[in-house]
C-alpha cells in the first residue's frame, strides 16, 4: 500500500487559486449576504480550504445601497465602538452608518463573521464594497456570483 496517496494536502500562500468575484446586493438581507460573502473571503467554498491560510477569493459588492434589513433594525439595533478616552463609548445605527457612506454597513456586518486575528484583517483586505453598480475592478475581469445559489 502505498502510504503517501492518502497525504492531506495543505494550501498556502503559493498553491492557493485567488479569483475575483461580483456579487449583487440589491434586495438582499445584510445578515444572510455577509455570511455568505464571509464564507467567500475565507474560502469556504474551495475542496482545498485551510484554516489559517488566505485562500479565499477577491470580493466586489456591488448595489450596497439597496440592502434590507427587516423589522425595526434600521433605528433599533446598536452598534458599540470605543474611542480608547474616558466616556468614548460611541453610538451607531444601521441608518447612521448608511449616512455615512454606503459601504459602512456591510463592512461591518461582514468584519464581524470573520476571524478576530491577524487572518480575519487580512481578509477584509480583499472585500470592495461600492454603493452602486459601477465599480474600478474591470481590469481583474471579475465573474459575477448568484449569491442565492450558494448555501
Amino acid at each position: 500500500m502505498d502510504t503517501l496517496s492518502y497525504k492531506t494536502l495543505s494550501a498556502n500562500r503559493a498553491t492557493v487559486t485567488k479569483e475575483w468575484v461580483v456579487v449583487d446586493a440589491a434586495g438582499q438581507h445584510a445578515g444572510r449576504l455577509g455570511a455568505k460573502v464571509a464564507k467567500l473571503l475565507r474560502g469556504k467554498y474551495k475542496p482545498n480550504f485551510t484554516p489559517h491560510v488566505d485562500c479565499g477569493d477577491n470580493v466586489i459588492v456591488i448595489n450596497a445601497e439597496q440592502i434590507v434589513l427587516t423589522g425595526n433594525k434600521w433605528t433599533d439595533r446598536i452598534y458599540l465602538s470605543y474611542t480608547g478616552y474616558p466616556g468614548g463609548q460611541r453610538e451607531n445605527t444601521p441608518a447612521s452608518l448608511m449616512k455615512k457612506g454606503s459601504d459602512r454597513l456591510l463592512k461591518k456586518v461582514i468584519k464581524g463573521m470573520l476571524p478576530k486575528n491577524r487572518l480575519g484583517d487580512q481578509l477584509l483586505r480583499n472585500l470592495y464594497v461600492y454603493g452602486g453598480s459601477e465599480h474600478k475592478h474591470e481590469a481583474q475581469q471579475p465573474k459575477s456570483i448568484d449569491i442565492n445559489s450558494l448555501k
